[in-house]
């Protein structure tokens, strides 16, 4: 696999990121699962890596690295906790909204932070009532002099509580025209977040509720133009969420077989290995070619993005594929493991867990195969690997040179960049970092 859509800097890239998540992040598992609440401070080293830039240009501090250096930074962390790899995948997610729409302001005022892990980003658009049917929602916000006034729920946002800058598509007009998208500052007055509700899966992760009461938010924050939420919202979900909730479920997907593995290896029965008996080896098999053929769909989908061809329906495919093969091969893991897989000591029953908070974002499998019909009938809508075409794809200009060192010369810090002050003399809830001049750093800068 790695010879058809990977080099040697992705995959010095994957080797520096699976020492990460091996080194900082698994000693760490243990204690989310125990008490099942946020992991702010893990979010916060990850963040710092530089990763979330993965695909920001350069020009603004980013990686430049494109959607499979993404792609593989997300498998890697999610093989060993799925948690992290949801929280680098949604904030990953919450850069598509400024790439693809933001103002040359607005990106000079936010990349650079988001790049250097200084924000965290995230997109808000389900609500209660609508669910996943984004013309249906009720948020509103409505114009006021130099500001628009919020009002509204959000539900299911990633990285709902660790998030610095939500992008929030609401309601200003009447129908598939009436809908724009907002960037809003976590520390903003009308702003809330809800409290965090236990789930079966993903712990050390959050996905809750955002609360808009009167929250004012200045004109400038409007991403595009009034009109533009639909196309922000259903551009993030296409060229984003599926390709990383598709990184998700291939980082469990390659956990479950190593684990499966090693417990058929170890694991005695009558003084021989389980791996040893027929129908062990045919699991194992199945689980080995579901792998291959999922691994294969994801990265062929973000090869061609990086490309800057068309690959709708291959994204939509890729999440398809991956999520069900996922599960698939976690209830075989299950099967093998049997009494012992239900206990909290080994890892298959969290993969089984994990997987399944993985089907219905971004679309779930039936919306897939719903979209992926209207293609084979010739109806196919949206079309937003070609329409966003220049902005995805990879230049060979982006790329650092495979013996490019990090900027900073050894032993000193980078100097500190200015404080941004608003017109009412108060400062941003990151300050400085984000208009501050963009770092470049190297693929193969060592972690902070």
């Amino acid at each position: 696999m790695h010879r058809y859509f990977t080099d040697q800097r992705h995959e010095a890239l994957r080797h520096r990121v699976r020492g990460f998540a091996e080194s900082e992040v698994r000693p760490r598992i243990a204690e989310m699962e125990a008490n099942r609440s946020v992991c702010h401070d893990l979010s916060r080293l990850i963040a710092r890596q530089g990763w979330i830039g993965a695909t920001v240009h350069r020009a603004y501090g980013g990686m430049g690295a494109g959607h499979v250096a993404k792609t593989l930074i997300i498998e890697e962390l999610s093989r060993v906790s799925a948690a992290m790899g949801a929280m680098v995948q949604a904030s990953q997610l919450g850069v598509a909204k400024i790439v693809h729409f933001g103002s040359e302001e607005q990106k000079k005022t936010w990349l650079p932070a988001i790049a250097s892990g200084d924000c965290l980003p995230t997109i808000a658009v389900t609500e209660p009532e609508s669910g996943g049917h984004v013309l249906g929602m009720s948020s509103t916000a409505v114009r006021d002099g130099d500001d628009y006034v919020l009002n509204g729920r959000k539900i299911y946002v990633g990285n709902s509580h660790v998030g610095d800058l939500h992008g929030v598509v609401v309601r200003t007009g009447e129908g598939s025209k009436g809908l724009s998208a907002f960037l809003v500052e976590s520390d903003t007055p009308g702003f809330r977040v809800g409290e965090q509700q236990p789930a079966m899966g993903l712990h050390g992760f959050s996905f809750g509720e955002l609360f808009f009461d009167n929250c004012r938010v200045p004109a400038a924050n409007l991403l595009g133009r009034e009109g533009d939420g639909l196309s922000v919202a259903y551009s993030s979900s296409v060229l984003y969420g599926r390709p990383n909730l598709t990184a998700v479920s291939l980082g469990i997907h390659q956990a479950v077989l190593d684990e499966t593995t090693k417990f058929c290896t170890e694991r005695q029965r009558y003084g021989k290995p389980l791996a040893d008996l027929g129908n062990i080896k045919l699991k194992l098999g199945r689980i080995q070619s579901r792998l291959l053929l999922a691994r294969l769909s994801a990265y062929h989908a973000v090869h061609l993005l990086d490309q800057g061809l068309p690959c709708d329906a291959e994204l939509m495919n890729a999440k398809l594929v991956n999520v069900e093969s996922a599960l698939e091969s976690a209830r075989d893991a299950m099967d093998i493991h049997a009494a012992c897989g239900l206990f909290t000591d080994r890892p298959v029953e969290r993969f089984l867990r994990d997987a399944h908070h993985i089907f219905a974002p971004a679309g779930t499998s039936d919306i897939q195969l719903l979209r992926l019909g209207e293609l084979a009938l010739g109806r196919a809508q949206g079309d937003w690997s070609s329409r966003l075409a220049d902005l995805l794809r990879l230049e060979p200009s982006e790329w650092p040179e495979e013996d490019e060192v990090p900027d900073e010369a050894p032993g000193m810090a980078p100097a500190d960049p200015p404080v941004t002050v608003r017109t009412d003399g108060t400062t941003p809830t990151v300050p400085g970092q984000r208009t501050g001049p963009a770092h470049r750093h190297s693929w193969f800068a060592r972690p902070r």
